[in-house]
């Protein structure tokens, strides 16, 4: 069986990828680390990569409904025999040293893209950076999204020792680029970056991104770029914090070497238009209802999705179908969503681990403490741990107006399943 839990060190990684001739070296890559955002700016600059011409490898995790979502290639999840059929290949080497489940899959991925032959690789960190299993790359350009606090029991308490663990992706020589603005861990951004000797280019949505617009499908914004000028950009991502995400790809995107950056700002432009990226503000409409689905999972995901309800008009009743991991910060996550709904439906999503369950009973009370002490709105809040039973009293009645599905990956995956939606659905049906 595969090593369980969180197994700090590269040690095994490196042992297990030689074993296996080093696959994480036959293409070049980028590395992207950070709290949120991390998967968002990988697909956008995979699309770009594609729309390049290249042959795009990008991982991320964890994924929505299949494991397979997590391996793409030139922008379509794994063939389930393909995959198969290398795990067979690399599972002597993954027991041998002793892997975790994480660490499986990053070995999987790089010898899937060795086979698939891609002629890049996008690929996201897991959790923290430092140690993380994909720092074995020595990348082409290394990314910083942001920092918040989440998963604090593993990086540290404090945002600046957060920093300290995802700045552990730079490399010397290796050029960076963050859209990191709070000082403290900018700081430890910067301070890092000087002493491995990693040139660092720090964007700063508010003062770069210009003509922001935020629509019900997509998000509008200019920036000013060196190699193509001054590009009008549009991504179907909903959201000034995936303006930010665009910004900062197409700002990775600068930083390449020739044979990998694109040749002209239409490429970049094309590619930023057509990235997918589901469970992120996607907007969804099933029986005449706009569903809202959104991987929210901490507190700073939650208040990037409060932003995007203010901004877009949609449909009322507005209710919530939310379901979070016991390890988060749902008390602090729940009260600035509930205060934007008419009502929320609080459930289990039948995926999540049973050793990080939350008490939705326990949350249901909170809330309503909190919202009553704060003075907002206080919706209708109802517990109902069955997830089927959960989604379909939203369904009806929710019934034209707007269902949100948030809380963790697990929920927008489930009710994604329930409700016979594709994440990634197939260009040629």
């Amino acid at each position: 069986p595969l090593a369980s839990g969180v197994h700090w060190g590269l040690d095994r990684m490196e042992l297990a990828l030689a074993d296996l001739g080093h696959p994480e070296r036959r293409a070049p890559a980028i590395h992207i680390g950070g709290t949120n955002g991390k998967g968002s700016v990988a697909s956008t600059i995979a699309s770009v990569l594609r729309r390049r011409g290249l042959r795009v490898g990008l991982y991320t995790s964890p994924h929505l409904c299949s494991l397979t979502e997590r391996f793409q290639v030139d922008g379509r999840p794994a063939d389930p025999e393909s995959l198969v059929a290398v795990a067979d290949e690399v599972r002597g080497v993954v027991l041998d040293h002793g892997l975790t489940f994480f660490e499986a899959c990053t070995v999987l991925a790089f010898r899937h893209f060795a086979r698939e032959a891609v002629e890049v690789q996008v690929v996201e960190v897991g959790l923290g950076g430092r140690l993380d299993a994909t720092n074995v790359l020595r990348p082409e350009v290394s990314v910083l999204t942001n920092v918040d606090m989440d998963h604090a029991d593993f990086l540290g308490d404090t945002k600046e020792a957060i920093a300290a663990e995802k700045a552990g992706i730079l490399k010397p020589g290796v050029p960076a680029v963050t859209a990191e603005t709070a000082p403290g861990p900018l700081a430890v951004f910067r301070s890092r970056a000087r002493e491995v000797g990693a040139p660092l280019t720090v964007l700063d949505p508010e003062k770069d991104i210009q003509g922001l617009r935020v629509e019900h499908d997509r998000t509008l914004l200019e920036l000013e770029t060196a190699p193509w000028g001054r590009l009008s950009l549009e991504t179907p991502l909903v959201g000034a914090h995936q303006a930010a995400n665009a910004a900062l790809a197409v700002r990775a995107l600068e930083q390449l070497p020739d044979p990998l950056r694109p040749r002209s700002g239409n490429e970049v432009v094309e590619g930023v238009a057509s990235v997918q990226w589901p469970g992120r503000d996607q907007i969804r409409v099933v029986d005449e209802t706009e569903w809202l689905f959104d991987v929210a999972h901490n507190t700073a995901g939650v208040l990037s999705l409060v932003r995007v309800i203010e901004r877009i008009d949609l449909p009322s009743p507005r209710l919530a179908l939310i379901g979070v991991l016991g390890d988060k910060s749902w008390d602090e996550m729940l009260p600035p969503l509930l205060a934007r709904v008419d009502g929320a439906v609080l459930t289990q999503p039948p995926s999540a681990p049973s050793q990080r369950r939350w008490d939705p009973q326990e949350a249901s009370v909170r809330a309503r403490g909190a919202l009553l002490e704060g003075g907002a709105n206080t919706p209708w809040i109802r517990v109902e741990p069955d997830f089927e039973r959960a989604l379909a009293s939203v369904r009806k009645e929710g019934k034209g107006g707007t269902v949100i599905v948030t809380g963790s990956c697990h929920t927008v995956g489930d009710a994604l399943r329930s409700l016979d939606l594709e994440p990634f659905p197939d260009p040629a049906e």
